[in-house]
């Protein structure tokens, strides 16, 4: 992984993008991380990445899990009885 200061992102960001297809860069502040600059292959890549990052995601599978360890969640026939009702 490089790293790289945000003043040279700053002045020559079209040519780290352009070399992000060799990896990700670290961008600092003052030595410090602040962001990363990533390559994008295509905009599913880009949902996936800003899913990931998504509070309200986090929190229903944060929900989600602590529901499954609660009552052990739905064995797979149960689950797909239930899909298959939804349809009738």
């Amino acid at each position: 992984m490089k790293i790289v200061s945000i003043a040279d992102v700053k002045k020559y960001l079209s040519a780290y993008l352009r070399d992000t297809s060799s990896g990700p860069f670290i961008i600092t502040r003052n030595g410090r991380p602040a962001g990363v600059l990533l390559p994008m292959e295509d905009e599913e890549e880009i949902e996936r990445l800003v899913l990931a990052y998504s509070p309200r995601l986090q929190a229903l599978l944060n929900a989600s899990r602590e529901g499954i360890e609660e009552t052990g969640g739905v064995d797979h026939e149960a689950f797909w009885e239930d899909v298959a009702s939804v349809g009738e």
